[in-house]
């Protein structure tokens, strides 16, 4: 295999080059390089508008590239270890729709586990496929969904054969990986294609002593937030094809939801982004870790807090673990994962990545400074002195497993009604509810509403946390499918 030159960024030098040319612009869009909006222009800078074009000739076409995307494309590919990378405008959201649409249609099955993103159940929505749920594994001391468990996917094959792919979360916001390489040649063996969310594993492609990445288990399809820990701009994302995945079939699919004007801000942030990676991940990554390691330390030494890393490995639903991953448990001091949040935002200007009932996750770059590091730790320890109360006060809560009664796209366009959510306990609930992040339903179209559930929904509304999903922007009320 020939290995291309990673010091290109073909989409930015093709911009400068542009830019260069003082082209007048009668296209779109309207701004005209920012001259049309002054305030803009002022807020995001000159430099930004100048590139903010429209697709042209000399610049490709996203939709169908042949030119400087379509090598921002191959050099993508090759820095992953794949046979095809498409750059993707729409968030990894879209990533993950194009693969579950890619390998299966309407009515075929698919093999996923129940704490997937809301993308993917979107997905179902959309396409009409069939989810096949396998149950994660859970850590009842956490409360938290774990990986994949091996035997649970070869039951799940066994009793669904006619299944055309499984779909695989890895790693989850948490950090826990499955046995990605041992699901895949399972898979295989039964002639099924497998699809990995990886929107956060963007770094186990060039970090060392990470867990394996799905190219290299020699996964079909990965969806890759480049955004995230990769270092481009938000909504920018890589969608991964391997094996014999068609490319033009899944362009094909992309372009049924993805937009026809692609923002080159975005596309030349993936573009210089995975120029730096390819040339500097391993040291980018080694120093991630080594920060995240040292305030998992630090965090422990404070006492009550929980910064769980590799001795959560059980060889099965935690067959690895992201050492990058700031997550810590918080319940032992009194204290919902949501209510810190709330308070390092609020009282001392810290934004983590989430809070959820019982766990916090804190997200490390090369980023981050030790200056802010000793911040977040300091913060921390303060809040345990200041608030910590008795654990008994806490909810205790883990994963629900959920009793699916219709398919996502049955129950989503199915006759429905509108009901005050305490009194939907028993009914097929027709939307989601979700807390984001993480963006994991607590509720799906197709499922059956509980009084766990409900108390669990009810119990994140009084701590804050941001739940979205129903069509009442209060959470007040819930669709649920028509009784005849």
């Amino acid at each position: 295999m020939v290995h291309l030159s990673q010091d290109r960024a073909p989409i930015m030098e093709a911009l400068n080059k542009y830019r260069s040319m003082r082209v007048v612009p009668f296209d779109v869009p309207g701004h005209k390089r920012g001259r049309g909006n002054k305030e803009l222009a002022n807020f995001l800078g000159e430099q930004c508008l100048s590139v903010d074009v429209n697709s042209m000739k000399p610049l490709d076409n996203l939709s169908h590239p042949v030119s400087i995307i379509r090598e921002a494309e191959e050099l993508a590919a090759d820095a992953f270890g794949a046979k095809h990378a498409f750059l993707m405008v729409n968030g990894t959201t879209s990533a993950v729709q194009a693969m579950v649409m890619t390998a299966c249609k309407a009515g075929e099955k698919i093999i996923l586990p129940r704490n997937v993103h809301r993308s993917a159940i979107n997905a179902l929505i959309i396409s009409g496929a069939i989810p096949v749920y396998v149950n994660p594994g859970v850590n009842h001391e956490l409360g938290i969904p774990l990986g994949m468990s091996v035997a649970e996917v070869e039951k799940a094959i066994l009793e669904n054969p006619d299944a055309k792919a499984i779909l695989i979360n890895n790693p989850t916001y948490y950090g826990i990986c499955s046995n990605l390489e041992a699901i895949t040649e399972l898979a295989h063996r039964h002639q099924m294609l497998v699809l990995v969310d990886e929107a956060h594993g963007t770094h186990f492609y060039f970090g060392e002593d990470l867990p394996a990445s799905a190219m290299s288990v020699g996964a079909d399809m990965a969806a890759v937030s480049m955004h995230k820990s990769g270092g481009s701009l938000t909504q920018s994302s890589f969608l991964l094809i391997n094996n014999d995945i068609s490319e033009g079939y899944t362009r094909q699919i992309i372009n049924l939801t993805q937009t026809t004007s692609g923002s080159y801000l975005l596309l030349s942030s993936l573009d210089i982004s995975r120029k730096n990676l390819a040339l500097h991940g391993k040291e980018v990554f080694e120093k991630v870790a080594k920060m995240a390691q040292y305030m998992r330390d630090e965090i422990n030494r404070i006492g009550g807090y929980y910064a769980f890393s590799k001795e959560l490995i059980n060889a099965d639903t935690v067959y690895d673990f992201d050492i990058t991953k700031l997550s810590v448990h918080t319940l032992d001091v009194g204290l919902a994962g949501i209510e810190i949040y709330d308070i390092l935002r609020d009282e001392y200007d810290i934004q983590i990545e989430f809070g959820d009932i019982g766990n916090i996750l804190a997200y490390i770059s090369v980023g981050d400074r030790q200056l802010d590091i000793e911040r977040l730790v300091a913060a921390l320890g303060e809040i345990k002195r200041r608030y910590a109360k008795d654990r008994s006060s806490i909810f205790e809560h883990e994963y629900i497993t959920p009793q699916i009664i219709y398919t996502p796209q049955e129950a989503f366009y199915a006759p429905k009604q509108k009901l005050p959510i305490s009194e939907s306990a028993g009914y097929i609930c027709s939307e989601f509810v979700m807390a984001y992040p993480p963006g994991i339903p607590i509720l799906a179209p197709g499922e059956r509403i509980t009084k766990e559930i409900l108390d669990y929904i009810a119990y994140s509304k009084e701590k804050g946390c941001f739940l979205t999903g129903t069509e009442d922007s209060k959470i007040e009320h819930i669709n649920v499918l028509k009784e005849e």
